[in-house]
């Protein structure tokens, strides 16, 4: 797979078995832990794929079960169907709104299972439920692995990721502020380790300085009201 420059794609490249050498062939896209990675680096292969996953769980729920209530659902859901769409989310979440449409749309349609909510509007059933959109959910899904980077909870060292600021921030903003890095490209901003340096900086120092995973995540799902989307 040739990933980068116009020239680098045009290489070629052998492998060599005793005195033979054999001509590698040229591939578009690799399946890797249950990920798909294409040449360009773009996450719109993974996105169709988690979704047409996700469709045909939601297919056979549909022919399985009438009329679910609430928490029927919400079982049903969060084992069986949004795994597909939050897999290594971190490595592949999207920027391009047909692919966030394209996993919000699988939501969207699950959420009419539920028995007296088919005729609300998508935000309304999401209120009933008590959920969110899953765009917001990758966004908080991006926040705790960035908690568990930078206080050592993931045996990780959180300088292959980021750069803390020097800056002095005594007087606003919290202990653990990231360098914005700079980006040249569009991709590159999509990019986890560039794309939550800005919902990390502007996180209070009270869920910043949480004690454990489950002490952040609370923390900052009471605060959830005022993370940007």
């Amino acid at each position: 797979m040739h990933i980068g420059r116009e020239k680098t794609a045009r290489a070629e490249y052998f492998l060599r078995e005793g005195q033979e050498r054999k001509k590698l062939g040229v591939i578009t896209e690799e399946k890797d832990l249950g990920v798909y990675i294409t040449s360009n680096l773009k996450p719109g292969e993974q996105c169709a794929r988690a979704c047409k996953r996700a469709m045909s769980v939601l297919g056979m729920i549909r022919r399985h079960f009438r009329g679910l209530d609430k928490e029927e659902f919400m079982i049903l859901y969060k084992t069986y169907v949004r795994p597909h769409l939050e897999y290594c989310v971190q490595v592949w979440n999207p920027t391009l709104k047909k692919d966030i449409e394209c996993l919000e749309r699988v939501q969207r349609r699950a959420t009419k299972l539920v028995k007296g909510l088919e005729a609300m509007s998508y935000e309304e059933r999401l209120t009933i439920l008590r959920q969110t959109k899953l765009e917001k959910r990758r966004i908080r899904g991006d926040l705790i692995e960035t908690y568990k980077l930078l206080t050592g909870k993931e045996n990780v060292g959180w300088s292959t990721f980021f750069e803390k600021t020097s800056h002095d921030h005594s007087l606003r903003g919290h202990e653990l502020k990231l360098q914005v890095p700079r980006c040249r490209l569009n991709l590159r901003k999509s990019f986890y380790s560039c794309k939550v340096v800005g919902h990390w900086n502007d996180l209070p120092q009270h869920v910043i300085s949480a004690q454990s995973i489950n002490a952040f995540s609370n923390r900052l799902d009471d605060w959830g009201s005022t993370v940007k989307t």
